[in-house]
C-alpha cells in the first residue's frame, strides 16, 4: 500500500491524516477496479451463423438427387451390358384425329366455293375502259403541248446536238404525238 508521505502532509493531526489516506487507498482500488467505458473484447459468436443448417440440407438433397441419378443411371448401363444394347424403335401408332372427317367436309365445301368464285370473277366484264384512259392521256398530251414553253420538238433537236446533260438524256419526256407506252396505238376489243 502507498502511503503518502508525512513531509508533504499539510495536516498535524493523526485523525485527519489517517481518514485522508483511507480516502486515498479507497481511490487507488477503484481505479484499479474501474472498468472500461468502452468494450473491446471480441463480439459473442452465435452457433447459427456459422453452422448453417439450411445450406447442409440443400446440400444433402443435392447430393441425394446425384446419387438417384447415379443409381438408375447404372441400372440402365447394366440392362444395356446384359441385352447388348438391342433396342425396337419401331412403332405401329397411327395418330387418327376424331373430328377428320368433319374437317374434310369442310376443306371441301371451302374448294368448292373457292371454284365458284373464280367462275365468277373469269366471267366478269371488265369495268374499266383502255379507251377512256386512252382519251384523257391525248387530252393530256393536248394541254401539256398548251402550256409548253418551247415546242415539243426543242429537246429533240437538243438530244440530236449533244447539248443535253446526261441527267436530262435519261429521261423520256418526248413521245411521239398518238403514242403511249402502256397504251397501244390500235385498242383491241376483247372477243365475246
Amino acid at each position: 500500500m502507498h502511503r503518502i508521505p508525512l513531509l508533504t502532509s499539510s495536516c498535524a493531526n493523526g485523525n485527519l491524516q489517517r481518514a485522508w489516506e483511507k480516502a486515498y487507498q479507497d481511490h487507488r482500488k477503484k481505479v484499479q477496479n474501474a472498468q472500461p467505458l468502452v468494450d473491446t473484447c471480441a463480439p459473442l459468436t452465435f452457433s447459427h451463423l456459422h453452422l448453417k443448417l439450411k445450406k447442409l440440407k440443400l446440400e444433402e438433397e443435392r447430393l441425394s438427387v446425384i446419387d438417384r441419378d447415379n443409381r438408375l443411371l447404372l441400372e440402365k448401363v447394366a440392362s444395356v451390358m446384359r441385352t447388348r444394347g438391342q433396342t425396337d424403335s419401331r412403332s405401329n401408332f397411327t395418330h387418327r384425329s376424331l373430328n377428320w372427317e368433319k374437317r374434310k367436309q369442310e376443306l371441301h365445301r371451302v374448294q368448292k366455293e373457292n371454284k365458284i368464285i373464280l367462275e365468277r370473277i373469269t366471267n366478269a366484264e371488265p369495268w374499266y375502259r383502255a379507251q377512256r384512259w386512252w382519251e384523257d392521256w391525248a387530252r393530256g398530251e393536248r394541254l401539256q403541248a398548251a402550256m409548253a414553253k418551247h415546242p415539243q420538238t426543242w429537246l429533240a433537236h437538243l438530244m440530236k446536238s449533244e447539248q443535253v446533260p446526261c441527267s436530262h438524256r435519261s429521261h423520256s419526256a418526248v413521245t411521239r404525238r398518238g403514242t403511249h407506252p402502256l397504251f397501244p396505238s390500235k385498242l383491241t376489243r376483247r372477243k365475246k
